[in-house]
């Protein structure tokens, strides 16, 4: 099963729901605002694929951040900051068995299809 992690009003979870549905591909998608994100599950995500990767700095969320956080983001602060903003999150996430993927790209997601 693949699982979708995300906030559901985002246009970028909006095209890659839909894509999953126009190729009916069963999937579950857990909201971080509403099924909640926790430390473990970041830690994951983390190790898998970079927090820097995870972290969304072309939102508004992390652009809103004084100058001297983001000057001396360490992975700790980054991961307390993704928990507590979890619009901080690039999106979507998804998962399927132990490949990670982060963004929505039509080629990537046929190719985790053909795995």
């Amino acid at each position: 099963m693949i699982k979708m992690f995300g906030i559901k009003n985002c246009d970028t979870i909006k095209k890659a729901r839909k894509w999953l549905e126009q190729h009916q591909v069963d999937y579950q998608f857990i909201d971080y605002r509403q099924d909640g994100l926790s430390a473990e599950l970041l830690a994951t995500f983390s190790e898998k694929l970079g927090w820097q990767n995870l972290l969304n700095t072309r939102g508004t969320t992390y652009r809103g951040l004084a100058a001297e956080i983001k000057t001396n983001l360490t992975e700790k602060i980054a991961l307390e900051l993704m928990l507590q903003q979890p619009a901080m999150i690039k999106r979507p996430l998804l998962q399927r068995n132990d490949t990670y993927i982060l963004g929505f790209n039509t080629e990537t997601y046929q190719q985790l299809l053909e795995q």
